[in-house]
């Protein structure tokens, strides 16, 4: 794996590895855990890094080895339920107590010096949160890689299921950790049967033939829609970015499905006062540990030395950098959002757009969703590797799909922080999805995606109804003679699970009704203008 990154750093120790250690939870349950270690004299800073997907590949060289061989002592544990450890595996309740005791264990070691620090990506970052509730004061800095802090977040979006990630993180946390055969075994049955499972009717237990078991804990996010739900209580790790001091680095990429929950803790800990930085590279979320690992380990190394060795000689002199697409640059940033003005852009007729407001509230054009064809999803920003910027123009071909153009630019136009659509619609049958998709068409015609959204439409009679649906945020640079898209359609399958047409809940729906959703001038796409 070393031979496949460019431009790490030298090591500066040989590493040791103290494998199967056993950790008591506060129950009692074995967490197992590995130790590595730098083979050199002195004290040096532990990372604590616990994990659901076991302790082998990627983890034991890209967390383990890697960081030894930096001057830290890498404690890799796999949560409870998994990789060997005992009790039972549950997505988020046994966390904070876990952590805690991990701690309490760490303290009884004779090479652990008192100076600890958190690190890792996805799920790896919940746990970080999870400690994080009551933070032990041993704990001196957290980095967060493309990580998650609210699970129905990652399943839910305004009432519609975000069906990939179910089954993506569904295949990941049951056979990852029983290594990497049984992993890529498990996935590839998820690809064949993935039509089949997404086009159940009903969904609910439809994935049990593509995973090959039952997951408890994924019938019952998929039966809980309402963040509201008692279900979720304890769930979001919120709370403990609007109170934090513990120095938090956060990293994401543009494309990563857990981007907006990055935007959300990086606003909570700011406003906290917690001294945090920000990294936003061109990534999704595997690639930001892949093509993007030289990047992500030097700003995670930077922040573990500047914290946990008082050595901050690695830090840029800004809090947030960030990459810009269209223009393939890095650009250095007091704060995000920075400081942009809003830019509405208005559908016309004919497909065009147009900076100029309409004056009155009129249909402009209609579009049938059928369920039965549902418009699929491309790209954008996913758990699984379909993820990232796409060609569009097949998908825009499509009868079911809107787009709105603007002019060639006649000068760059550089767009910085969320974009979002402001959607005046009605529909035929009361109930529909809209998704909405900011592009970039090139000199060429070919159109990509840049960011997006879906939001849930109710609507009464023929009258339309308003609803803003956020569609994430960007950096990007539409260049001189590159033109800006709008596209809208009625769902993205299988990436949401499809509207049903009728507002029965589609985990158990049986029925379907085509749905005609009308768009009226009033509609706006609203660009942050740097």
């Amino acid at each position: 794996m070393r031979s496949t990154w460019r431009g790490l750093p030298a090591k500066r120790h040989r590493a040791g590895w103290e494998p199967g250690l056993v950790v008591p939870a506060a129950d009692g349950s074995p967490l197992i855990t590995d130790h590595y270690f730098p083979l050199a004299e002195g004290d040096f800073p532990t990372l604590l890094v616990r994990s659901p997907y076991g302790r082998g590949l990627p983890w034991s060289p890209m967390y383990g080895l890697l960081f030894a061989e930096q001057g830290f002592h890498v404690v890799l544990q796999s949560c409870r339920g998994t990789g060997g450890s005992g009790g039972t595996f549950d997505l988020w309740r046994n966390e904070a107590a876990d952590g805690r005791a991990t701690v309490s264990w760490l303290r009884e070691q004779p090479w652990f010096d008192g100076t600890l620090g958190t690190v890792g990506p996805s799920y790896l970052g919940y746990v970080q949160w999870a400690l994080a509730l009551d933070p032990p004061p041993e704990l001196k800095a957290m980095v967060v890689q493309v990580g998650l802090h609210d699970p129905h977040a990652l399943f839910h979006a305004d009432g519609a299921l975000r069906l990939e990630n179910l089954l993506a993180v569904g295949a990941g946390m049951t056979y990852q950790h029983q290594g990497m055969a049984p992993f890529v075994k498990a996935t590839l049955r998820l690809q064949r049967r993935l039509r089949a499972v997404t086009t159940a009717q009903p969904l609910r237990r439809a994935y049990v033939p593509a995973l090959g078991a039952e997951v408890p804990w994924l019938d019952e996010v998929m039966t809980h829609p309402d963040a509201e739900d008692p279900y979720w209580d304890g769930a979001s790790l919120a709370e403990p970015a609007e109170r934090l001091r513990v120095p938090t680095s956060l990293i994401t990429g543009w494309h990563d499905g857990l981007a907006d929950q990055t935007f959300e803790q990086y606003q909570r800990l700011r406003r906290a006062g917690c001294e945090t930085a920000l990294l936003v590279g061109p990534w999704t979320h595997t690639s930001a540990l892949q093509q993007g690992w030289p990047e992500v380990f030097a700003e995670t190394l930077a922040w573990l030395r500047a914290h946990l060795c008082a050595d901050p000689s690695g830090l840029r002199p800004t809090a947030v950098r960030v990459h810009v697409g269209g223009e393939d640059a890095w650009r250095d940033l007091g704060d995000w959002p920075p400081a942009a003005a809003a830019s509405s852009w208005y559908p016309l007729d004919g497909g065009h757009l147009t900076r100029l407001a309409p004056t009155v509230s009129a249909p402009v054009t209609t579009f049938r969703y059928d369920p039965a064809d549902p418009t699929p999803s491309l790209g954008g920003p996913l758990l699984s590797r379909t993820a990232g910027p796409r060609d569009n123009r097949t998908l825009e071909a499509r009868d079911d799909v809107l787009t709105f153009t603007g002019p060639p630019l006649t000068e760059p136009v550089d767009i910085l922080g969320p974009v979002s659509a402001r959607l005046s619609v009605s529909t035929d049958t009361g109930h529909a999805d809209v998704f909405t998709r900011l592009c970039d068409v090139d000199a060429q015609g070919r159109s990509v995606n840049v960011c997006d959204g879906l939001g849930r439409v109710r609507t009464t009679g023929e009258a339309p109804s308003q609803v803003t649906v956020p569609m994430s945020s960007t950096a990007h640079r539409f260049p001189a003679g590159h033109r800006i898209r709008w596209q809208i359609s009625g769902g993205a399958h299988p990436r949401y699970a499809r509207g049903t047409g009728t507002g029965e809940p589609a985990v158990d729906a049986t029925t379907f009704a085509p749905v005609r959703i009308t768009l009226h001038t009033d509609s706006a796409l609203v660009l942050p203008r740097a």
